[in-house]
């Protein structure tokens, strides 16, 4: 099921995009103007290599790594009490319930039109990869925009003008999921928040974004405690079950 992913015309542009990037690059431009059997062409056809496998090994990932669903067995975790605060709860709850699905949806989670689920902390769907960009697969996504960023860069060092618009593209979007991760949102919290701001100066109040734990809290919930593995795109032995979040009032 996983593999029929890659039976899509955007996964298989993206494909080729590489593939001619790769080829173009080291056999065109490397080649006629430096020459891969000399050290320097060599050299610099090698790291591009490297660049481009972990690039490749990191789009396979966002490809068949599922983003994560909300379990059918999923109930939102309301505490015993009376009065008006049960009723709150119940009021909480009973918005975080998903008219699709007719289920609970945990914090962050939301409901993807294309895949007719809940994806877990979900960012967006992304037709490049044919699949959802959500909890489990979002640290591969990033490694994927990083290291298409440093080869496209790299790629225009060598090509020039041919490479400059992909590279912009790349990092325009690098750049932007570099401001999600410190803020520790994603992109459709990015927009609710911008609505929260609206309401929230209407009656007069400041809003903040719940789940910011701070610069280096942020990213570490996404790429992991240990720096040494934040460049792996598949080390998320960090990750819980995407159901619960920590806040800053958590004080862990």
């Amino acid at each position: 099921m996983k593999l029929q992913r890659f039976l899509s015309i955007p996964v298989s542009a993206v494909f080729l995009l590489m593939c001619f990037v790769y080829y173009t690059t080291v056999f065109v431009f490397i080649e006629d103007w430096v020459g891969l059997q000399r050290s320097a062409g060599s050299f610099n056809a090698l790291i591009f290599t490297f660049l481009c496998s972990i690039c490749l090994f990191s789009f396979f990932a966002c490809v068949l790594i599922e983003p994560g669903h909300v379990p059918s067995s999923y109930v939102p975790d309301i505490e015993e009490t009376t009065g008006s605060d049960k009723e709150h709860e119940k009021n909480v709850a009973q918005l975080r319930r998903c008219d699709k699905c007719s289920t609970y949806k945990p914090p962050r989670a939301h409901h993807c039109r294309v895949c007719r689920r809940c994806v877990l902390r979900m960012d967006h769907h992304c037709l490049w990869i044919n699949n959802c960009v959500g909890y489990w697969n979002y640290k591969a996504f990033f490694m994927l925009v990083l290291y298409a960023t440093i080869g496209s860069i790299y790629s225009t060092s060598i090509c020039g003008a041919l490479m400059i618009g992909l590279s912009g593209t790349l990092g325009t979007l690098l750049g932007w999921h570099i401001y999600l991760i410190i803020q520790n949102m994603t992109t459709i919290e990015y927009y609710e928040g911008i609505r929260q701001s609206w309401l929230a100066r209407k009656s007069g109040q400041s809003y903040q974004h719940p789940f910011n734990l701070g610069v280096y809290r942020n990213i570490t919930s996404v790429l992991g405690p240990n720096m040494v593995k934040w460049l792996c795109p598949t080390s998320v032995s960090h990750l819980k079950d995407g159901l619960t979040f920590p806040i800053p009032r958590d004080g862990s």
